[in-house]
């Protein structure tokens, strides 16, 4: 099972569209997974269209319309690995902890809102992963998204990808 993660893309104020490559990704995924601030509706509708499963939830930076369709966090078995997704987990200080404490049942916790790319392990063996955002760098120096594998009941493969620089 092939999973896209993707957050932050805060469409269109940071960016018109989403960038080809990750279009085509999200193509090509079993499960697109989308951690909030998405601003608009309308890409909501767009990756619906696509046909892929999507398991999205809102951020802070979605208004109403959104926030009626998406949960404030989604939580899903797929194919033996409990995932959950959720838009802000707090400072990076302390992560590890308070999401072992808020997602005890949890194998692979999906967040954003830093736009600052993250993968890492708790102490209690809960996987973390923030794809930054594929429109808005901040302080980072590329755009970025996630794919991964799911296989024989494990998280296999996770890759952060870079996008070039627009011009």
């Amino acid at each position: 099972m092939r999973l896209v993660l993707i957050a932050d893309t805060h469409l269109p104020l940071r960016a018109k569209a989403l960038p080809d490559p990750v279009w085509r990704e999200v193509d090509a995924a079993d499960v697109v997974v989308h951690a909030g601030d998405w601003v608009e509706a309308a890409l909501l509708d767009e990756f619906e269209a696509r046909g892929a499963r999507l398991i999205g939830v809102y951020g802070n930076n979605d208004g109403p319309e959104l926030r009626d369709r998406l949960p404030e966090i989604a939580r899903v078995e797929l194919d033996g690995v409990r995932l959950a997704v959720i838009h802000e987990t707090g400072g990076k200080q302390g992560r590890e902890r308070r999401c072992d404490e808020l997602f005890p049942d949890t194998d692979v916790l999906v967040f954003g809102h830093s736009h600052i790319p993250w993968d890492s392990v708790t102490p209690k063996g809960l996987r973390l992963l923030n794809p930054g955002s594929p429109t808005d760098r901040r302080r980072q120096p590329f755009c970025t998204y996630q794919t991964a594998e799911i296989r024989d009941g494990e998280l296999r493969d996770v890759a952060l990808h870079e996008l070039p620089l627009r011009r």
